[in-house]
């Protein structure tokens, strides 16, 4: 995800369904892993979530980095939030990931204005 287009690639996945599928609150694309805070609507679940993201984006991005097999790690870690506290602090994470990383005017980043 260090070329412009893959990052893109998966940004475009990640915004497809908010509002649909499930709200998201934020993301971030990192040079080697993605980081999203979002609530899944139901029927939709994680699990199928997260697959339809991968496949998609591996599919599309082996194409244009002119490669094939596995783009993804087949597991993910994921975290159950409990209250607006945790929200806020999950939220904060993902988007203070980058300066961390120190990846100066990072642009793939997204925070919703209205997660409160």
């Amino acid at each position: 995800m260090r070329k412009t287009e893959v990052a893109e690639l998966v940004a475009e996945a990640l915004r497809k369904f908010d509002d649909y599928r499930y709200r998201l609150f934020a993301w971030c694309i990192m040079p080697n892993h993605v980081h999203s805070v979002f609530q899944p609507y139901a029927p939709y679940q994680l699990a199928s979530i997260l697959h339809s993201w991968k496949s998609y984006t591996a599919l599309y991005a082996n194409r244009l980095l002119s490669r094939g097999g596995a783009f993804w790690q087949r597991e993910y870690y994921d975290h159950l939030i409990r209250d607006g506290n945790q929200l806020g602090k999950a939220i904060r994470y993902t988007a203070e990931n980058p300066v961390r990383a120190q990846l100066r005017n990072w642009k793939w980043i997204y925070v919703a204005k209205d997660w409160t």
